[in-house]
């Protein structure tokens, strides 16, 4: 089933891309519609809550104009967060799917979801870099401010992607994401260097809070059929939400990834609590209601100036789900996202750099533009 957008307007200097030629294709002429500037860029100030739901369903092809190849925001926090070295590629903006808990609502303020349309330009940035740092160890992401494959059968840019990160053996391609959409590329072999990853929780807090998103069971389904096909998967067990029974829920979600998959099959497994920017409290609370866990919860501000559990909470919840992954597997290489070293030590005992399994991938890597 295709995402569902009431409008879809089309840059004129996108028109003759092929992503406009196949938006074309997929839906009905009635809703599409050729602009010369951005729809509603007249509208001023923060969008309201039926604004940022809205723009979920009117899709804009347009072309980005500036550098698509940038260092994760956590690295700009070094002195307050461990930095994973993660690179990302943004290729649209906005995405289609409703997470209670999303950043992007206090992140974006577009009134549209957006799909650049010059992956030529992107893909010329990363043979820039490549030819620099070929032996560098780059991970390379495209869902930071976009799902990397929920509006990819319209894109097909992960056909692109794959084929042009096998030339690069020693550089990591992930695509992260919260659906099942696999099937666009799943007929291309896997290669060792391209990741296919999943933001997972609980069944019960995919139910509550991950709205239209992928149901547990398909995910884990698509990953299988990924890891089968030869790609390496990911979980990003993140966030993680407090609830009196996140013992038992947690306890599950690890139980299903050990029976399902070996160490050897999964890149990475990583951590992460809830956080979110003190002015996304309000949108969250217009758009879900108190009845959601995220607006329930007692939080504090922290590092970057985020609403955060308690830092004894927090730790107490990492040092749980790794223990009891570990009695699992042992082999599973586990790390924390977006958390301070002081938070690494609490629940691991050691920082990256002290962990042989994880200092490849912490060690510091040449700055990009």
């Amino acid at each position: 089933m295709l995402p569902i957008f009431d409008k879809i307007f089309i840059d004129v200097v996108s028109k003759n891309s092929e992503v406009a030629d196949r938006v074309r294709s997929l839906y009905p002429k009635e809703i599409i519609f050729d602009v010369e500037t951005e729809p509603f860029s007249d509208l001023k100030g923060t969008m309201t809550s039926d604004e940022f739901n809205q723009s979920k369903r009117t899709l804009f092809l347009t072309e980005y104009k500036g550098h698509f190849f940038k260092r994760c925001p956590g690295a700009t926090q070094k002195k307050t967060l461990t930095c994973c070295n993660y690179h990302v590629l943004n290729l649209g903006s906005q995405c289609n799917m409703n997470c209670s808990y999303c950043y992007l609502q206090s992140y974006l303020n577009s009134r549209t979801t957006k799909i650049f349309t010059n992956i030529d330009q992107a893909l010329a940035e990363l043979k820039e870099m490549a030819d620099l740092h070929p032996t560098q160890p780059f991970r390379v992401g495209t869902g930071e401010v976009i799902d990397s494959l929920s509006l990819d059968e319209i894109t097909l840019y992960s056909r692109k992607l794959i084929n042009f990160f096998k030339n690069y053996p020693n550089w990591v391609l992930e695509f992260k994401t919260k659906s099942n959409k696999i099937d666009q590329f799943i007929d291309l072999p896997g290669a060792k260097n391209i990741v296919v990853s999943w933001s997972i929780n609980p069944p019960h807090i995919i139910n509550s809070e991950e709205h239209g998103t992928a149901r547990f069971d398909e995910r884990i389904a698509a990953a299988k059929k990924c890891r089968d096909q030869g790609y390496k998967i990911a979980f990003h067990i993140d966030p993680m939400i407090w609830h009196p029974e996140w013992k038992e829920n947690y306890s599950f979600l690890a139980e299903e990834i050990a029976k399902n998959f070996s160490a050897s099959d999964i890149h990475i497994i990583s951590l992460g609590a809830l956080r979110f920017q003190p002015e996304q409290r309000q949108m969250m609370r217009e758009r879900f209601g108190m009845q959601s866990m995220v607006n329930a919860a007692e939080m504090f501000t922290s590092e970057g100036n985020k609403m955060r559990y308690d830092a004894g909470l927090r730790s107490e919840m990492f040092q749980f789900m790794q223990t009891k992954i570990r009695s699992l597997n042992s082999g599973f290489n586990i790390f924390l996202c977006m958390e301070t070293p002081e938070t690494w030590i609490n629940s691991f005992d050691k920082v990256p750099m002290q962990m042989p399994e994880l200092k490849q991938i912490f060690k510091p890597l040449p700055e990009v533009r």
